[in-house]
């Protein structure tokens, strides 16, 4: 009697980045080919691992063109509203009128960004409707890059595109009602996000986005993500008052030039970040926030905050 000797076939894998994830299935973007349809092997739930948008991630291969997700690499960032990881760039969608600039909200989000380690940009919408050159001013004296955009007229929208060249992953985000799936509509041609109307009531917008997704644009991917409220940042991006300093770019060349070493830069005799305050080089609107969340960061116990590699 002879033995059957064949062996089973080898079991194909796949690497990519997570580009969807809806209903326990996770769609990945390989470098070559179609997005692949897959489902997360149980050892991620054993291991506490939650598969995420923006992650990348190894993919065995099945029959019809799926696959079984078996292993997510290292992050170097993440962020929980809005899940996405190894983001690049978080670009704030900011709109000169319906809503009016919410400054305080805005620097919250900026020292978030600096927090994480992702690089922040400014894309201030409805240019066509309202300029608001002093803003615009502000943020770029600040140091942070500032676009102006219209999604109606198409202006500054290929500068955004240009953000992208390399593979970088940027996730929009803002207030609800600034146009953030507009601008993305415009950013991608046939994307047709479903956009809400502002109330005039309420001066918000409906919550339009169900479920982060990145597409591919200029190189790289964009995510559309759920619109925030002041609320969930009260929650979710709370810095310890000890490193808030450092998430202020522009107070950078005067750390560790006041008179005491332990300075709060919030109002103490020989502070070289209020002396520049008071000289013109730091906006006093970014030092009135930087103030408001040190009062916030002195009430939050230290056992509250999140750590730096931790999700917000």
């Amino acid at each position: 009697m002879t033995r059957n000797n064949t062996e089973s076939p080898a079991v194909r894998t796949v690497e990519g980045r997570i580009c969807k994830a809806v209903g326990g299935f996770y769609y990945l973007q390989p470098a070559a080919g179609p997005l692949l349809e897959c489902r997360a092997r149980g050892a991620f739930r054993k291991e506490g691992v939650t598969p995420c948008v923006g992650d990348l991630a190894e993919a065995e291969l099945t029959a019809g063109g799926k696959g079984y997700l078996v292993r997510v690499l290292p992050r170097k960032n993440a962020l929980i509203r809005p899940p996405v990881a190894n983001i690049d760039l978080l670009v704030l969608v900011v709109s000169t009128v319906s809503p009016a600039p919410n400054r305080f909200v805005l620097d919250k989000m900026l020292a978030v960004a600096e927090y994480k380690g992702i690089e922040p940009v400014l894309a201030v919408t409805k240019s066509d409707l309202r300029r608001d050159p002093e803003l615009l001013a502000d943020y770029r004296r600040a140091g942070f890059p500032c676009y102006e955009v219209s999604a109606a007229t198409g202006e500054g929208i290929d500068g955004l595109r240009e953000l992208f060249a390399g593979g970088r992953l940027a996730v929009f985000t803002g207030n609800t009602g600034a146009g953030k799936s507009s601008l993305l509509n415009a950013l991608v041609p046939g994307l047709e996000l479903a956009t809400g109307a502002v109330s005039e009531k309420l001066g918000r917008g409906r919550h339009t986005t169900r479920h982060v997704e990145l597409f591919p644009v200029g190189g790289g991917y964009l995510a559309d993500t759920p619109g925030f409220s002041s609320v969930e940042l009260e929650r979710f991006a709370v810095i310890r008052k000890e490193e808030l300093a450092g998430c202020f770019r522009e107070f950078e060349p005067y750390l560790g030039r006041c008179r005491f070493t332990n300075c709060s830069h919030t109002g103490e005799k020989g502070c070289a970040v209020v002396e520049a305050v008071r000289e013109g080089a730091i906006v006093p609107s970014r030092f009135e926030s930087y103030k408001a969340l040190y009062a916030d960061a002195k009430k939050t116990p230290d056992w509250a905050l999140p750590g730096r590699d931790e999700t917000i």
